[in-house]
């Protein structure tokens, strides 16, 4: 058993990483995003397709038939009569058709089609912002653990050396026996909170070491200056205007405006004719239609224009058209509420950023208080003026406000990069 924890712990690998290294392999090893970038090549092929409505259309057809007999009677049926006709027939025709106008349908058909494309070209934009915030979230945890484990081995050792002073005191005379009883009972409290702790971090470190596609046995270290970084403070509206101008949220909504637009073109062009010019050639025989018939190739060809137009238009494009202009109504009013809501979560990001710096201020004074609180009462227990109990509260009280403190500087940097998420710049 010993052997085998041994080698476990050779296998793992610690790796350190910024978050710019974190986000370069979110880029290459995330599945979601990898899926995501394949709607855009499709896309792009939609409008490739789009355009080919541009080309002209050509048609060939050829055949080969066995022919019977013509036969010929009154338009009452009698005198019947037959003529022996041309075993053989054959046909060969093209026919080639360019339209030159069709109301605008191609050229929104292939806009609506690059729009398709840019649309799915955000999508993967906000897919990159997802997942780089899912996975900054599980390493800031894993950042804050390995604090917290710091701040309990700390604690750990501390306690360590109080049991061996109070186990000096015991033997003197001048301790109980329950003082070193309840301390011990409080190192193996911090040491299955460290394990916890442990646990906890490994979980989280097996599940981001997935999602970037490292080896198994990858132990990720986050870097240390995130939290001595300096992070900007460029004002609340400086962010609702980056957000307004690049949110991948505020670009789709403006895509679906323009793709509205769009269908509303489509849709009136239903309503005006379509102009083709058009091209045939056809070679066939024998010619059937004389009595009898000729056993002859027949050529014949034309050029010309051809429009159409579809009368039921007049009656069944209205509500085409209504429809449309209720689209463009909803994208425009979704556009409204998508900037109203993203206004809001701008400002509540921000707050928090700015709550960040006042918690930490906060947590650091606990920290000095819980450090000045212990001393006192670690000198009043050995001048034995204080219970263990007192000792052991005053433990607890300095624990947490270190813990605390650790995790109010990983905070700040949570809270910068969680507004950088919702302004979708991250």
């Amino acid at each position: 058993m010993v052997v085998t924890a041994v080698i476990a712990v050779k296998a793992q690998q610690e790796q350190r990483m910024t978050v710019n290294e974190l986000f370069e392999l979110v880029e290459s090893n995330s599945k979601t995003l990898q899926s995501q970038k394949i709607s855009v090549e499709f896309a792009q092929k939609g409008i490739e397709v789009a355009r080919t409505a541009r080309l002209p259309e050509v048609n060939a057809s050829a055949s080969l038939s066995l022919n019977g007999d013509v036969l010929v009677t009154d338009r009452d049926f009698t005198h019947w009569e037959g003529y022996g006709a041309p075993r053989w027939g054959n046909s060969l025709a093209v026919e080639a058709q360019q339209v030159v106008y069709a109301g605008g349908a191609i050229d929104a058909g292939i806009r609506l089609a690059e729009l398709h494309a840019e649309q799915a070209a955000v999508g993967v934009s906000q897919s990159r912002e997802q997942q780089r915030f899912l996975a900054l979230g599980q390493y800031m945890d894993i950042f804050k653990l390995r604090n917290r484990e710091q701040v309990f081995v700390q604690n750990i050792e501390l306690t360590q050396r109080l049991i061996v002073d109070i186990q000096a005191k015991y033997e003197q005379g001048m301790a109980l026996k329950n003082d070193v009883t309840r301390y011990e009972l409080q190192l193996e409290t911090l040491r299955l909170q460290l394990k916890k702790l442990q646990d906890q971090r490994a979980i989280l470190n097996h599940q981001l070491i997935n999602q970037l596609g490292l080896p198994e046995g990858t132990v990720i270290v986050p870097d240390e200056g995130i939290i001595s970084q300096a992070y900007g403070n460029d004002g609340e509206a400086m962010w609702q205007d980056k957000a307004l101008a690049e949110s991948p949220l505020m670009r789709q909504t403006a895509l679906s405006r323009q793709m509205a637009d769009q269908e509303l073109r489509i849709a009136r062009s239903d309503k005006l004719p379509k102009i083709a010019l058009v091209a045939a050639d056809n070679f066939s025989g024998p010619f059937t239609y004389d009595i009898p018939p000729l056993n002859k190739n027949i050529n014949y060809w034309y050029l010309g224009v051809g429009v159409k137009y579809s009368l039921s238009s007049l009656f069944k494009s209205g509500k085409k058209i209504e429809q449309a202009l209720v689209r463009t109504r909803q994208a425009e009013q979704a556009r409204e509420v998508v900037a109203e809501q993203l206004n809001n979560q701008v400002q509540q990001a921000y707050t928090y950023y700015q709550q960040a710096y006042v918690e930490l201020e906060t947590q650091r004074k606990s920290v000095e208080l819980a450090h000045q609180n212990y001393q006192v009462i670690n000198d009043r227990y050995l001048s034995q003026l204080a219970l263990v109990t007192d000792m052991i509260d005053a433990s607890n009280v300095k624990l947490n406000a270190e813990l605390n403190e650790v995790d109010a500087r990983v905070g700040i940097a949570w809270a910068f990069y969680r507004l950088k998420y919702v302004a979708g710049v991250l």
